[in-house]
């Protein structure tokens, strides 16, 4: 909603409000709420690509407003999120404003007071499961008309979405997207004392705001968001019309956030965006590339810096030079190269041949002798045959990569793709992927090996999941290691000997007066 419609709806009254809605079909409200004529074809990916670069504003003045800083206290709340990183982190950002506001977090749907599922629109199956709790919270509401449903997320900036939501769904109260976070506390206000659901969903992206509050998860491992966004148009990606445009948060800005992360004690920090290898390409008014924010960070005390997700195309050679410094600029990289057919990568729209590919390992190979390098693909794109997937096949041997992140394809409403004829039976893709992940699972083993007998350095992140007599962390590879320690190992890096290895972790024994104390 934005401020004339608030203004529209502050002079009609509940009962007029609930006529209105009993009047209005779910296509109107959409198109009222959306800013756009609404159409079952969106998004558009057309109009997407031709989107204008508006002046991004940055925002430094972010407060809970007066009448909602204590509006929680001695009430709950529940985020269940879905997708990648970006959208635990936009959690922290919302857990964050919650508490501010005098919430506290509970893992109960029973106890909750509002409850938020921070979704992701990247594959159907991670749709699918958000309606399936949606379905399952409705029995919740009925037994608590005072409780706050809300989805928020990626699936949030889909019209066919909210259109299903508002046709199917009623109990939910609240929807918002990805550009209006910072507007948590005006959206739950007008779902505690509004007689309608609130849809507030914009098609322009937001502004850059700071200062957000974060309850982050745990004080050792922390994310730092660098930039919003993305503008490579992959045929198969509903990401830029979900999260907008490329937007970079400004170089001071991100240092000061990390450097107060190493005055609280945290020992690693992973850089997020869609794309984090196209940072600062939207400053006019500075150069200032992701491989100077790196170089900047470097000098940072912390132990330990990561990042992802990178787009081979953006992957340059400052970028290289500077992450062959080493330190805290560790040597694993996440480099998604989606098909290992020129063909296909051609259809994706990835703008790099297989060819392009294998050049840029290489120098990553000269520059960073024992780099590990994982990686994502997608198997059964729409017409792969089986010559382009055994090429798949062979790139991942070629590269060697040590893990890999494996999807059949899935056709996303509003997508190039989506639209395409498909000769490929699902069968076959399934086996296409079940041989990939065996080449995967083999690979990853065989990466393993190299390791019994020797001494790596593990970021203890706490107890086992499967064992509460066993810590487990990770080490600058990002390799799982399970070992005995004393509890006060947790937060530190510790010397641990490997004693055996297995396909995707490690098991090892803490060697004695070796905790790092960074």
């Amino acid at each position: 909603m934005n401020e004339e419609q608030r203004k529209e709806q502050a002079q009609i009254s509940p009962e007029q409000n609930v006529e209105r809605i009993r009047n209005t079909s779910s296509d109107e409200m959409i198109a009222k709420y959306f800013h756009t004529s609404y159409s079952p074809q969106t998004p558009d990916i057309k109009k997407a690509r031709k989107r204008k670069r508006e002046e991004v504003q940055f925002k430094y003045d972010f407060t809970i407003p007066e009448d909602m800083q204590t509006i929680g206290q001695g009430k709950k709340f529940l985020i269940r999120t879905y997708g990648c990183q970006m959208n635990e982190h936009d959690t922290e950002v919302m857990a964050g404003i919650f508490i501010e506001m005098g919430y506290t977090a509970t893992d109960d749907v029973k106890d909750a007071d509002v409850i938020l599922l921070n979704t992701c629109a990247i594959r159907e199956n991670a749709e699918n499961k958000v309606f399936g709790e949606i379905g399952h919270l409705k029995p919740l509401k009925l037994e608590n008309p005072d409780l706050i449903i809300g989805i928020c997320g990626c699936m949030s900036q889909e019209e066919s979405v909210v259109n299903r939501i508002l046709k199917k769904h009623q109990h939910i109260d609240l929807i918002f997207g990805t550009h209006n976070i910072h507007r948590l506390p005006h959206l739950i206000k007008e779902a505690m004392f509004g007689k309608e659901m609130v849809v507030e969903v914009w098609s322009k992206e937001g502004d850059i705001i700071e200062n957000l509050p974060k309850a982050r998860n745990g004080k050792i491992k922390a994310w730092v968001n660098i930039m919003y966004g993305c503008d490579k148009f992959c045929t198969y990606c509903i990401v830029p019309m979900t999260r907008g445009k490329e937007r970079s948060r400004r170089p001071e800005d991100i240092i000061q956030e990390v450097r107060h992360l190493v005055a609280q004690g945290y020992k690693e920090v992973t850089l997020l965006g869609q794309n984090v290898n196209a940072y600062g390409k939207d400053f006019e008014d500075i150069d200032y590339t992701f491989g100077d924010l790196m170089n900047d960070i470097h000098k940072i005390d912390i132990p330990r810096v990561r990042f992802t997700t990178s787009h081979p195309r953006d992957f340059d050679d400052h970028l290289i030079e500077v992450l062959a410094q080493g330190g805290n600029l560790l040597d694993h990289i996440h480099l998604p190269v989606q098909s290992g057919s020129s063909e296909i990568l051609k259809k994706m729209n990835r703008k790099y041949t297989r060819e392009d590919y294998l050049e840029l390992v290489r120098k990553i190979k000269a520059a960073i002798p024992n780099v590990t390098l994982t990686t994502d693909i997608i198997v059964g794109f729409p017409n792969e045959t089986e010559e382009q997937f055994e090429e798949t096949m062979t790139l991942m041997e070629e590269v060697g990569f040590e893990a890999a992140y494996t999807f059949i394809y899935s056709p996303r409403e509003g997508t190039p793709a989506a639209m395409k004829k498909d000769d490929v039976p699902e069968e076959v893709k399934k086996q296409r992927l079940y041989r990939l992940n065996e080449l995967v699972n083999r690979q990853a083993a065989e990466s393993m090996k190299k390791y019994k007998g020797k001494t790596v350095k593990v970021l203890v992140e706490g107890v086992s999941k499967k064992n509460p007599e066993i810590l487990a962390g990770y080490t600058e590879k990002n390799k799982l290691v399970n070992f005995k320690g004393p509890k006060s190992a947790i937060g530190q890096i510790v010397d641990v000997e490997i004693t055996e290895t297995k396909t995707w972790s490690l098991d090892g024994v803490m060697v004695e007066n070796k905790i790092e104390v960074t």
